[in-house]
């Protein structure tokens, strides 16, 4: 994949939060009428773009007959090797971070992971993840 693009309706807000996520803009543009970046992080490349006369986005976490996009997913594997403590980290960065799910324990195939959801600068939901050693 090459990239996943987001729409924001504040782009300075937004590159401000995948910032203390540990993305860095990589290159600023303008898309015909609206300012537009690139971040790079996580192993992945967002595109931010400002929306002029935004409307709310839709609940995706919440509402659970919402059909659409869900979610981003970052795995965190290589990352950290507490995702309570790398959450615990970021709350304490941005005390206005609304955690969607705080860190449980989910059985995926055959392997245990952690999983977290927080809601970006527009509430958009993104799932954090981190592989559990084996025994």
């Amino acid at each position: 994949m090459h990239h996943v693009s987001i729409r924001t309706a504040d782009i300075f807000r937004a590159i401000a939060f995948y910032e203390r996520l540990g993305f860095t803009v990589h290159e600023r543009f303008t898309t015909g009428y609206t300012l537009a970046c690139w971040l790079e992080g996580l192993s992945g490349r967002i595109e931010l773009i400002q929306i002029p006369e935004p409307h709310p986005a839709p609940d995706a976490f919440g509402d659970e007959h919402y059909v659409g996009y869900y979610h981003l997913s970052f795995d965190l594997s290589e990352v950290t090797d507490s995702l309570p403590r790398w959450l615990e980290t970021l709350k304490q960065q941005d005390d206005t971070l609304k955690v969607l799910l705080e860190p449980t324990q989910q059985m995926i195939g055959d392997r245990v992971y952690e999983v977290t959801f927080i809601a970006d600068a527009d509430g958009l939901p993104l799932e954090f993840i981190r592989q559990m050693k084996s025994p």
